[in-house]
């Protein structure tokens, strides 16, 4: 997974979240977290991106970005990744502990209705900004604890192109929507945005 966008469109977006992080970094709070959510291929990663080189140039440290592609439990595992993220990684930060977790290895996921995390362990002490960027991102437990929540709005067809740009075929692609459908009438994460942006 990953995703495909113009960095020039997503710059003054980035530019207003990392003005932002810096004031809350300035008002002391050392790791401000950044929820960027939307469906499948609406720019997350992009804009992840330009924000944490944003606040890198801007201030005195590189923000960590956490990708929800590596929490995922494969091609059925939004709902397994925003459990994951909330609990190996929030839930343990907001309780001033060090969040410890392991990446999900698109090239080694287990057999299927049997996936695993195979991939790298990572760990973060906080200290510096939390930019949390992917679908399932942003939730209602998520929503509690973060500084700023973006929820980027993009229509289908776009989307889907970029869906084909990125994958190479429509294969997947519907398996995903559904859960992305079911997980977002659930938790309702685009009414729980700061912003919204078309």
């Amino acid at each position: 997974m990953g995703e495909n966008t113009s960095s020039n469109e997503a710059l003054p977006l980035a530019e207003k979240i990392a003005a932002q992080v810096l004031e809350l970094v300035d008002r002391g709070n050392s790791m401000p977290i950044v929820l960027i959510d939307g469906r499948s291929n609406s720019g997350k990663s992009t804009l992840a991106a330009e924000v944490q080189n944003l606040v890198f140039k801007n201030g005195e440290s590189a923000p960590r970005v956490v990708h929800m592609d590596d929490l995922y439990l494969g091609w059925n595992g939004l709902q397994a990744g925003a459990d994951y993220l909330n609990r190996f990684i929030l839930k343990p930060l907001s309780d001033s502990y060090i969040a410890q977790w392991r990446e999900f290895d698109w090239a080694n996921p287990g057999e299927p209705g049997y996936e695993s995390r195979n991939g790298e362990w990572r760990e973060f002490a906080g200290g510096t900004p939390l930019i949390i960027e992917g679908c399932g991102a942003l939730n209602q437990l998520s929503a509690q604890v973060a500084s700023i929540k973006i929820w980027l709005e993009v229509p289908q067809e776009i989307r889907h192109q970029r869906w084909l740009e990125r994958e190479g075929s429509s294969e997947h692609w519907a398996e995903w929507a559904a859960q992305e459908e079911e997980f977002y009438a659930r938790e309702k994460s685009s009414e729980l945005a700061d912003d919204l942006v078309n």
